[in-house]
């Protein structure tokens, strides 16, 4: 297996039905299995959490005061990066991301025990795990993701003319939108002119800074409650170091005492390294007190000055913005006057601009349609490749007859094409259709499969995208529901397939999909009175065995049903 992130362990406390429970995992397929009602979901839920997901109190266990789900992983250098780069906190290529949520709704998420917005959460998560739920087959019926999903299969190369396309398609949208705005204003070009030489004209006067408003506040509350601040700082100071004794002194002394027996019990060691911490920590702050103090002085002259000039941003920004003055709207108003010049130069410029620019802009379109030509060259060549590896797998899922096809409907290059047929993706249709038989007219993949025949080809796209996609870990939450007998165990076979190049974690009702992992474990629900509470339990030998044969024949001593059971686990093999 080429060098992957994979998830090392899942921690749950406090989630549903599952009090405590911690699963270490391995590379390879694992598979998670257990009765309906056990809490197999749960597991998935806690998942969801700590990749960024929607929290909910209603998810904290009966009695609890707070659910915590973590995740640790080990990363690839690239990825480490990206985490450390969002805030995250990573020892030795190991992540750990933990998700917490009380029952009064409060959510609190950490990255390598720093604590970062939901957000990061989710963005890191993406290049970790794919959680595919069962209703995740739908995605691939909406014409958007199966664009998606062959430009995931084009790798790098298609990525980077789909890179090129856009940059040159953001410039022709701007320069098509400010045309545009040339012409319809036109005839308020003498009134727009005049106002921006107003605004230049004070903003000259004024030059406010980035941050200023809230810098400008700052001082003015130190300057002008500077006897305040003395009084309150020296008095502190006071309290924890005085000629009469005070904070410092006692704890110092403590300190002394425990030095006195430290040696002779390692516990008292611990607390005088806290006593000494301490001291150190008061020591500190009585030197930056005092150096405070030394700084602190009243300059009526200056906060003068900075009454004027919080003055005189209010006005500036209460004539120029429409809303209250802050350092957002100030910045606002810094780049309003940057981008300024340009838009003189639009309006002072009269036809001659005008003209000069539709001239950039045939040069821009032209430009544009050869990145979209060479796009759609791009995407029509991966298609085929897309639909023959596809065709294949699902030849393997007990599908022999029916094959995938990825077809790209492209413009006429050759053509005059309007604006409107240029987006950000491209001038490209992508639609997935399948052929049930040689010869066979192409259905659209929405309306030639049901539901168990969408979850095998859900599943063949995931092991032919996982082969280039950098994802490390593939998680199928039921995708074999309405599948069976023969093809369940090329389900089984093609997720052991896909788990050589990515980790894949699988859970499953079929016997048949079960017996192809090389880890098995058990979510058990017990009861005891009214509580209720699932564990989740590594099984190995016998007791797979007879947990693939309760699978098979609703309870696990039928003779036969383990006899069968036994026949599957050697598939394997």
């Amino acid at each position: 297996m080429s060098e992957r992130s994979f998830l090392k362990e899942i921690s749950i406390r406090g989630i549903g039905v599952i009090d405590d429970a911690s699963i270490d995992l391995e590379h390879g397929f694992t598979v998670l299995t257990g009765e309906t009602g056990a809490g197999k979901t749960m597991v998935l839920t806690a998942l969801s959490l700590v990749l960024g997901g929607k929290s909910d109190s209603a998810l904290v266990r009966q009695g609890s005061e707070r659910l915590v789900a973590s995740a640790t992983f080990q990363i690839t250098p690239m990825i480490e990066q990206r985490a450390v780069d969002l805030g995250a906190n990573v020892e030795d290529r190991e992540l750990i991301l933990t998700r917490s949520v009380t029952v009064h709704s409060k959510s609190k998420a950490t990255a390598g025990g720093v604590s970062v917005p939901l957000s990061v959460l989710n963005e890191i998560s993406q290049e970790l795990i794919e959680i595919h739920a069962q209703s995740a087959s739908m995605s691939i019926t909406k014409q958007h993701m199966q664009r998606d999903i062959l430009d995931r299969f084009g790798g790098g190369q298609l990525a980077s003319d789909l890179v090129s396309y856009r940059e040159i398609f953001e410039q022709y949208s701007e320069m098509v939108v400010r045309i545009s705005g040339m012409r319809k204003n036109a005839n308020n070009r003498e009134k727009e002119i005049a106002e921006l030489l107003e605004f230049s004209s004070h903003y000259e006067k004024i030059k406010p800074t980035l941050h200023e408003w809230s810098q400008v506040n700052v001082e003015i509350d130190r300057l002008g409650s500077v006897e305040e601040l003395r009084l309150t700082v020296t008095s502190a100071s006071n309290l924890i170091d005085s000629d009469d004794g005070g904070l410092l002194s006692a704890v110092f002394g403590a300190r002394k005492l425990l030095e006195s027996v430290a040696q002779k019990d390692a516990e008292i060691e611990k607390m005088n390294e806290k006593i000494a911490e301490s001291s150190y920590l008061l020591s500190d702050f009585i030197q930056e007190a005092s150096s405070y103090l030394l700084s602190l002085e009243a300059d009526p002259n200056r906060l003068d000055a900075l009454q004027s000039r919080k003055a005189e941003l209010t006005s500036f920004n209460k004539k120029f913005a429409d809303v209250p003055v802050s350092d957002d709207s100030l910045k606002d108003l810094i780049e309003r006057h940057t981008a300024m010049q340009e838009t003189l130069e639009d309006l002072t410029g009269g036809d001659e601009r005008l003209v000069a620019l539709e001239a950039e802009l045939i040069v821009l379109k032209k430009s544009l349609l050869e990145r979209a030509k060479k796009l759609s060259a791009s995407r029509h060549k991966i298609a085929q490749d897309l639909s023959i590896s596809v065709s294949e797998e699902i030849h393997s899922l007990s599908m022999p007859h029916t094959n995938f096809i990825c077809e790209v409907t492209s413009p006429d290059y050759t053509s005059q094409l309007s604006e409107n047929v240029f987006t950000l993706n491209g001038c490209d249709e992508v639609a997935m259709l399948l052929q049930a038989q040689k010869d066979g007219p192409l259905v659209a993949v929405s309306k030639g499969a049901s539901g168990g025949e969408l979850s095998r080809i859900m599943l063949a796209l995931e092991v032919v995208l996982a082969k280039s996609a950098p994802v490390g870990t593939y998680i199928f939450d039921e995708v074999d529901a309405g599948v069976g007998g023969k093809a369940a165990i090329e389900v089984g076979r093609r997720l052991f397939n896909l788990s050589k190049h990515a980790q894949v974690i699988a859970i499953t009702h079929l016997p048949q999909v079960a017996a192809w992992a090389d880890s098995h474990f058990v979510v058990k629900k017990s009861s005891d009175g009214s509580v209720t509470q699932s564990d989740v339990i590594e099984v190995r030998d016998n007791e797979r065995v007879e947990e693939i044969a309760r699978m098979l024949a609703g309870h696990e001593d039928s003779r036969s049903a383990q006899e069968h059971a036994t026949e599957l686990l050697a598939m394997r093999e």
